[in-house]
């Protein structure tokens, strides 16, 4: 069976708008590797539009630094599905867009052969953690208080406490933490 891997950017106080942060280097070859284990990419339609076309612009024209122009290379490379009920169409040609229900999709997309699956995103994970079908967490820790911004799992209702193990932790120089953890 599949594992489904969230992974976020995070500040100390939960903000996880991604324009109240910073990535660096590190925290770009960070996701790279990330991107490397994996073999597709889960998003909402939100989340898909601010990485497509972003992303495969910098891919194609390798815009940005070594580190940056070498995620945007793996996350091409990878396969997509973007959970939509009003984007008519994926301008991206490894995306398919999906309008079935969710738990039932993640639970098919599971069962099939292949490396983890990575959820991007917030409102996505958030249904698939309050659906108890997340396995794996990694949280990019930024040595920020945002004081402001959307805040993981808000308005989620979990029906019991989700205990995790931390099972590995990697400090970067710019003070971010890396953290991964398994759901117990």
């Amino acid at each position: 069976m599949r594992n489904v891997i969230f992974a976020i950017n995070i500040t100390l106080d939960g903000c996880v708008d991604h324009t109240k942060q910073f990535a660096d280097e590190e925290t770009h070859e960070y996701f790279t590797q990330l991107l490397r284990n994996v073999d597709l990419l889960v998003f909402g339609r939100k989340t898909y539009q601010l990485m497509v076309p972003f992303w495969p612009e910098v891919a194609k024209n390798q815009s940005m630094t070594r580190a940056s122009n070498e995620f945007a290379r793996t996350f091409v490379s990878i396969n997509k599905i973007v959970f939509s009920r009003s984007l008519d169409s994926a301008e991206d040609k490894n995306t398919r867009i999906v309008r079935t229900n969710l738990r039932d999709e993640i639970l098919k997309l599971k069962q099939e052969q292949g490396k983890p699956i990575l959820l991007g995103g917030v409102d996505i994970p958030s249904q698939l953690i309050e659906l108890g079908l997340v396995d794996e967490f990694r949280f990019v820790v930024n040595p920020t208080v945002a004081g402001e911004g959307r805040r993981l799992l808000e308005g989620v209702s979990l029906r019991e406490r989700l205990q995790l193990k931390l099972v590995e932790s990697k400090s970067f120089k710019s003070g971010c933490v890396a953290l991964r953890y398994l759901k117990q």
